[in-house]
């Protein structure tokens, strides 16, 4: 395991793991909680300039740290249906803050999910808050825009 991804994974607990269960009551970390706001992970677990990859209300989410603040979009990448935008590389382009793919290269701004290359598709944005306590917490995800639904991977059954 390459060092920067040991460092993303330690203190992951069940925030980052798909298959582990969040706790079921209605506490977390002797916080009430809100279920449009689920805590994924602390702001100082991430790194600057990487993602991390959590699940946020039923779904893969790219979760990433720049100097302009942490972003979250859609993990699945449009263009292959690959899940692995989190590990992407984080960067400027256009004067945006970006992440490109490591699968075909496109970038996505981290700001709204449009894609640099083809105007025609995006990642959903999903908002983000800090909570006083320093836990990031990603909320109810913005509405498919229909040029993502064309771009999307087909559902199986």
């Amino acid at each position: 395991m390459k060092p920067s991804t040991h460092r993303r994974a330690q203190g992951a607990a069940w925030h980052g793991i798909p298959d582990a269960a969040p706790p079921s009551a209605a506490l977390v970390h002797g916080h009430a909680t809100d279920p449009d706001w689920q805590p994924v992970c602390r702001l100082d677990d991430l790194i600057m300039d990487a993602g991390v990859a959590v699940r946020a209300h039923g779904k893969q989410v790219a979760v990433f740290l720049t100097e302009a603040g942490p972003f979250a979009l859609d993990h699945v990448d449009p263009f292959c249906g690959a899940a692995v935008l989190a590990r992407g590389i984080v960067g400027e382009l256009q004067g945006h803050p970006v992440v490109a793919s490591p699968m075909y290269k496109q970038h996505f701004r981290l700001d709204t999910g449009q894609c640099l290359e083809d105007e025609t598709v995006r990642v959903r944005r999903w908002p983000l808050r800090v909570d006083a306590d320093g836990f990031l917490r990603v909320g109810r995800p913005e509405p498919i825009h229909p040029l993502e639904a064309a771009h999307a991977p087909k559902a199986t059954a």
